[in-house]
């Protein structure tokens, strides 16, 4: 395959702190309409290589691809703009505004600073909530104080915050920590529904929930890729059991 068909090309990817190699010559390609999902013990540099990913950290070497634009030397809100939409794992969702009010001020506003609103625009931003809400299974909540929400629903609020920016590349840290059974399989459901017209990574612990979403899994350690592949296989490949799964 040529770079050119990956939606997002990580090669060599380095980052050292203090002379530690929190990720180490870190090699991954994903591909357009692809959930992947990413797991491995505390430590393994997961969450790091979303820092990197989004520019919220600097990469000390390697190269980082998105759609072949090279995105490791901009700025987090050009990353966001080129496309990539990160969750982190405590929602920033506004507690005291309706459902609408959080989708609504979550949509790009115009080219510049002070982009004005025409009133097509309007019909654009309503357009696109009702879209997206239904997408997230808030339709009905639209009114509700965000405050007000379960832990779950708050979460799904968040991945619609992200959703309103349209963007290719959606990466979600640990999203179903906290949430009720119910609300875990809703969850499952949601993801599969979003992954459609876009690609997908997912840090994840809960192996059920794993084996529920993820189209490939790639298992991370001290930095470095140990496996990679469908979840049947690399939960049967010895050195994950060993490093990651037998405990």
């Amino acid at each position: 395959m040529s770079n050119t068909d990956f939606v997002l090309a990580v090669e060599d990817l380095t980052v050292s702190f203090d002379g530690f190699k929190a990720i180490d010559k870190l090699t991954l390609y994903l591909e357009k309409g692809e959930l992947r999902v990413i797991i491995g013990p505390n430590g393994a540099g997961k969450t790091t290589l979303l820092d990197l990913i989004c520019g919220k950290t600097r990469a000390s070497a390697g190269s980082i691809k998105f759609k072949n634009q090279e995105m490791s030397r901009l700025a987090e809100h050009q990353i966001v703009r080129a496309g990539i939409g990160r969750k982190f794992q405590t929602p920033s969702i506004y507690e005291n505004l309706t459902v609408f009010k959080n989708l609504e001020v979550s949509f790009p506003r115009g080219r510049g600073v002070f982009g004005a609103l025409g009133f097509k625009c309007d019909q654009e931003v309503q357009a696109r909530i009702e879209a997206v809400s239904e997408e997230i299974g808030l339709a009905d909540q639209l009114e509700v104080e965000a405050g007000l929400l379960s832990h779950g629903q708050k979460q799904w609020l968040e991945i619609g915050m992200l959703l309103m920016q349209e963007p290719e590349l959606l990466m979600l840290d640990e999203p179903i920590a906290g949430m009720s059974v119910r609300e875990r399989e809703l969850t499952a459901e949601l993801l599969d529904r979003i992954c459609r017209n876009r690609s997908m990574i997912v840090i994840e612990h809960d192996m059920d929930f794993v084996k529920k979403i993820a189209h490939k899994v790639t298992v991370m350690h001290q930095g470095r890729i140990l496996a990679e592949g469908p979840m049947e296989s690399v939960q049967n490949d010895p050195r994950v059991i060993d490093v990651y799964l037998g405990h």
